[in-house]
């Protein structure tokens, strides 16, 4: 997955935009306020940072070692820092695009009432 593809991604969401608050290299994703992802989309290799539940995220650190560690500078519970394009072993595609859903929906659960019945998403 590219940069753009990854930004094209995390912006297809509903209500979903990217704001630079810590500085002009990081992107960051929120949804009505609320961050689903961080990111230096210029960065090599390209990481991002996303929300997973707690039992998903020890078993996906396990599962994939080298391409996705407790988040950094992030709660490392609730946070995964995950390399979405790099050397041999890459995740695939159809893997990081299921976690950047996951992180989204996650986020949107813990919305108000009333903000998720805005949403298009359950």
């Amino acid at each position: 997955m590219t940069p753009s593809q990854l930004r094209t991604l995390c912006l297809s969401f509903d209500a979903a935009v990217e704001e630079f608050p810590f500085n002009p290299e990081t992107s960051v994703f929120k949804v009505l306020g609320k961050m689903f992802a961080l990111t230096n989309l210029d960065a090599r290799p390209l990481k991002i940072n996303l929300k997973c539940d707690p039992d998903d995220a020890i078993r996906l650190r396990a599962d994939h070692p080298d391409l996705i560690a407790p988040g950094w500078h992030m709660n490392k519970r609730h946070w995964n820092t995950v390399t979405v394009a790099g050397g041999p072993g890459k995740l695939p595609d159809r893997l990081v695009t299921e976690l950047v859903e996951d992180s989204y929906d996650l986020v949107v659960a813990g919305l108000p009432r009333t903000d998720r019945l805005r949403l298009d998403r359950p």
